[in-house]
């Protein structure tokens, strides 16, 4: 016979309450520090293309979304 008085599963998760940062305040940070490491990106990634004579394989976009997603969570850490 079970035992159906200590029903361990439910049906709704319980509400949880956030320990980190409120997600706004990430997607801000972030969004400014793409913007401040795009034109840098983009001179870069034009230098380099001059110098080899052929195009990188990242994109000035891509470059500086990978920046961002780097320092960012740098920020949240400290």
């Amino acid at each position: 016979m079970t035992d159906m008085t200590t029903d361990t599963m439910r049906a709704e998760p319980a509400s949880r309450t956030k320990s980190g940062p409120p997600m706004r305040e990430y997607y801000v940070y972030f969004a400014i520090i793409f913007a401040a490491t795009l034109p840098l990106t983009i001179l870069t990634w034009v230098l380099s293309a001059a110098r080899r004579m052929e195009l990188p394989e990242r994109g000035p976009i891509k470059a500086a979304w990978s920046q961002a997603r780097i320092i960012t969570p740098r920020i949240f850490s400290a």
